[in-house]
């Protein structure tokens, strides 16, 4: 009874950290989205992303998927590589990432927020 007991209890754990990872995958996703809208310039929304995770960077891309002229639409996707050092579940999600897509209307450069 006790192993099925700890195995439920890891399942809610990891299930709670990769609820977590998607949360702040969303957040990330949003300010990326936001900078790319602001300033186009080349690797902002990666660092957009990356300073709102405030994680390990190599576990974080963030890509430009789609970005139009000023009053067009700007589209970000930030994935994320989740953590998952618990026992049997780090095999079970190595290489799969959470990720979110995020998008917003591209602003003239100088414009204020």
């Amino acid at each position: 009874m006790l192993p099925v007991a700890l195995l439920v209890v890891l399942s809610v754990v990891q299930v709670g950290l990769l609820w977590r990872d998607q949360l702040l995958v969303v957040h990330a996703a949003r300010e990326a989205a936001r900078a790319a809208a602001v300033d186009g310039g080349a690797g902002v929304a990666q660092r957009a992303a990356r300073e709102a995770l405030d994680i390990d960077p190599g576990r974080v891309t963030a890509t430009v998927v789609r970005r139009e002229g000023v009053g067009g639409l700007v589209t970000v996707e930030v994935s994320l590589s989740p953590l998952t050092s618990l026992p049997l579940f780090g095999a079970l999600l190595s290489g799969r990432s959470v990720s979110a897509r995020a998008t917003m209307l591209v602003e003239a450069s100088g414009a204020s927020p």
